[in-house]
């Protein structure tokens, strides 16, 4: 009896050249399986489903999973405010796990024995689908065809592909790695490679225009969240999927969430990739504005430091883990009272904020005046000076007569 192969699907270089590999070196049946989590062009289904049967898979399964990314992954990643080394806003990592835990699914209704996936052994994705499928399906194995074929290279995977007939709608030219979603697009290889390079920015760039190209006049947004997730954009009530795809559109318009990055990968290198994420960029701008108004000072420094480990628990590929669901219930108490608008205009990749206003709001301004109110006497604060600086105080005083010793 054959073995049955799940395939991680997407249709690009690696995986169209994974298909004809897994027929020629397995006794198997590869069932392709593409999780679509608004990389698919609608227009584009039918066709990357008769590839993929061209290549040789036994079947294709395009999943629609983009509601489910936005929803249970993107935003509780939102709400924490994790970003990885204060630049990366997670896009890759975050669709990984949910990714993985559909393919789970699919093996287990195919009764399939094995899930195969196209990440290379230099990346970290090998990282994220592994630590993913071991921790919802441990009896499972793994196939890593980067990490077992003689194949070393880009360009290797094409003469792959041209001496098994493999007619690919792509050429070493265009044979960026890139990975899309509906939160980010992403950018590796070729001249990228070298961190000395400028990106030509005006031929990379497919979700954001360049921002020298930008429009000269700004545009006004309004945003509005409850309990730390956006419910409207512009006053209009939308789900989420509508509206990170609008402030995608309008983001991108304004050059808003370009991000040239040399990262620390899990696997002990660095690597460079551009990212854009322009709706992603503008939630994460406004959500920390309002947090700003809504949060008090020791919750709001203790989050940050929650924010750090959450980002490298996502990055690293340890979203199915204890600790990531104990933040999860850290963030989601913090998130109570992040409820309220926030007014941004959007020019030429910046956010400039308008306006703040939050039911929860702890701003006084009775408090905040210079003017003296009946909740602060100026006077109050000398008292107050003396006791927090006394231990500086004692210090300069011990220091002093060890001087004069």
């Amino acid at each position: 009896m054959k073995d049955k192969i799940v395939l991680a699907y997407s249709g690009g270089l690696d995986t169209s050249t994974i298909v004809p590999w897994l027929k020629n070196n397995y006794d198997c049946e590869v069932h392709a399986v593409c999780v679509d989590v608004g990389q698919v062009d609608p227009n584009e289904k039918e066709d990357l489903a008769k590839r993929a049967i061209e290549y040789g898979a036994d079947s294709i399964d395009i999943i629609d999973a983009t509601e489910e990314l936005v929803n249970d992954y993107i935003f509780p990643m939102l709400k924490s405010g994790g970003v990885y080394e204060n630049k990366y806003l997670l896009g890759t990592s975050i669709a990984r796990p949910l990714i993985s835990k559909i393919l789970v699914d699919k093996a287990r209704e195919l009764g399939a024995n094995c899930i195969c996936h196209g990440a290379t052994g230099k990346g970290n994705d090998q990282v994220r689908f592994e630590l993913t499928i071991m921790a919802l399906a441990p009896d499972i194995k793994i196939i890593a065809p980067w990490r077992l074929w003689s194949i070393k290279s880009r360009q290797d995977a094409l003469d792959y592909c041209i001496k098994h007939d493999i007619k690919l709608n792509m050429s070493a030219e265009e044979s960026y790695s890139r990975d899309m979603n509906i939160w980010h697009l992403s950018h590796e290889g070729l001249e990228l490679e070298d961190p000395a390079n400028m990106p030509d920015y005006r031929n990379l760039l497919q979700k954001t225009t360049y921002v020298e190209d930008a429009p000269d006049e700004a545009e006004e947004i309004e945003i509005e969240f409850e309990k730390g997730i956006p419910v409207k954009l512009n006053g209009e009530e939308m789900d989420g999927v509508s509206l990170l795809a609008k402030l995608n559109e309008l983001g991108g318009k304004h050059g808003i969430g370009v991000v040239d990055m040399v990262e620390n990968r899990v696997v002990g290198m660095k690597s460079r990739g551009i990212y854009e994420t322009p709706g992603g960029t503008i939630l994460y701008y406004a959500h920390n504005e309002l947090e700003q108004l809504a949060l008090d000072r020791e919750t709001q420094a203790y989050k940050r430091t929650v924010a750090v480990k959450y980002a490298d628990l996502v990055y690293s590929g340890m979203w199915f883990s204890p600790l990531r669901e104990a933040l999860d219930a850290f963030v989601d108490k913090t998130q109570e009272t992040v409820t309220g608008k926030v007014s941004l205009r959007l020019y030429k990749g910046n956010m400039i904020t308008k306006g703040i206003e939050s039911p929860y709001s702890l701003y006084n301004e009775e408090i905040a005046s210079f003017e003296t109110g009946e909740l602060y006497d100026h006077n109050d604060a000398a008292g107050f000076i003396k006791l927090y600086g006394l231990p500086l105080k004692i210090r300069a005083f011990m220091k002093k007569k060890n001087e004069d010793k």
